[in-house]
């Protein structure tokens, strides 16, 4: 396994690290999630041209019918994520599109989670009224000024995100990488920082040093498979003896495969935190971990913390929605 700094590198990158286990578990059994049946993904795309008009689609469906949204709709087994998005936009909108970075993270209770990306045209044409199916009606380009019946308002603050991310990226471009996870899951970087800018990573060293990966709920009443709630559970098990300030900035990256229905249908979220005592505002050094799978690994190379700290300082990261 590569030192906790290679690890660290390749997650600043938007990498993804093989599955090994996971830590913090819950008092329940964690068993593998399967797509439609036991989790529920869905994918959006924001699709802007030159004059920041955005493709909409006319909703088919007898509960919204001829209301408008974005494309968007439900994984399919046997799918990534990226061949998600390309199927929803092509049945929805008439385009073929890539999808070129996550824009955000939607979790609505445990077992729902949308996966919001900006993508570009690559061909296809807009869907017309004559080719209506139980798809869509048709699409169309949006000036997001001219009046439209919308299916839901959530999705204005979307577009208007995507608009500013493509006038000025707010995070580098981030892609699903493809490896496989049975559950749902975070990994987590927990970086605590001094006045100095020393910085020090929460590590696991039960086998090798690496990152903590929290394990999510599968029961549908279960709310630890929200990444706050998993964090936190993390660093109770850490049992640092003190009031900490617990920061989640967002998601560094992500790994899913899909390829084997109900065996790699889950997702791991690398996500980055930051932990800072609450009773001292100038704390130099990180507080005692009382649990001994858990230590902080100092961080030497002055790059990757001018890294990190580039990343904290102007919120790099896809965030998290709820």
């Amino acid at each position: 396994m590569d030192s906790v700094e290679n690890q660290l590198e390749l997650l600043l990158k938007g990498g993804g690290i093989e599955m090994q286990e996971y830590d913090s578990p819950l008092l329940e059994e964690v068993v593998p999630v399967t797509v439609r049946k036991t989790v529920c993904y869905i994918v959006a795309a924001v699709i802007l041209n030159e004059q920041k008009e955005v493709v909409m689609m006319q909703e088919a469906k007898q509960e919204c019918y001829g209301k408008w949204y974005l494309p968007a709709g439900r994984m399919e087994q046997n799918e990534t994520i990226v061949q998600a998005v390309k199927r929803e936009v092509q049945e929805e909108t008439g385009l073929e599109c890539e999808p070129y970075t996550l824009l955000s993270v939607e979790e609505r209770g445990p077992r729902w989670i949308r996966f919001v990306f900006l993508a570009r045209v690559t061909g296809g044409n807009l869907k017309s009224t004559s080719e209506s199916d139980a798809e869509s009606l048709q699409a169309k380009w949006w000036d997001r000024v001219s009046p439209l019946p919308l299916r839901a308002r959530d999705i204005l603050n979307l577009i208007s995100f995507a608009v500013k991310h493509k006038e000025k990226a707010s995070h580098p471009v981030i892609v699903p990488v493809e490896l496989p996870c049975s559950i749902v899951c975070h990994r987590v970087v927990a970086a605590f920082l001094n006045t100095n800018n020393d910085l020090w990573l929460l590590t696991n060293h039960k086998h090798f040093p690496h990152f903590p990966v929290t394990a999510c709920g599968s029961s549908s009443a279960d709310l630890s498979c929200s990444v706050e709630a998993a964090i936190y559970r993390l660093i109770k098990e850490c049992s640092m003896g003190c009031q900490l300030k617990v920061k989640t900035h967002g998601i560094l990256g992500l790994q899913h495969s899909g390829s084997v229905p109900g065996k790699a249908d889950g997702v791991c979220f690398n996500v980055l935190v930051t932990l800072a005592q609450t009773e001292s505002k100038y704390c130099q050094i990180p507080p005692d971990v009382n649990n001994m799978k858990y230590g902080w690994h100092k961080v030497d190379n002055d790059d990757l913390k001018v890294q990190l700290l580039e990343r904290l300082s102007f919120s790099s990261v896809v965030p998290f929605l709820n």
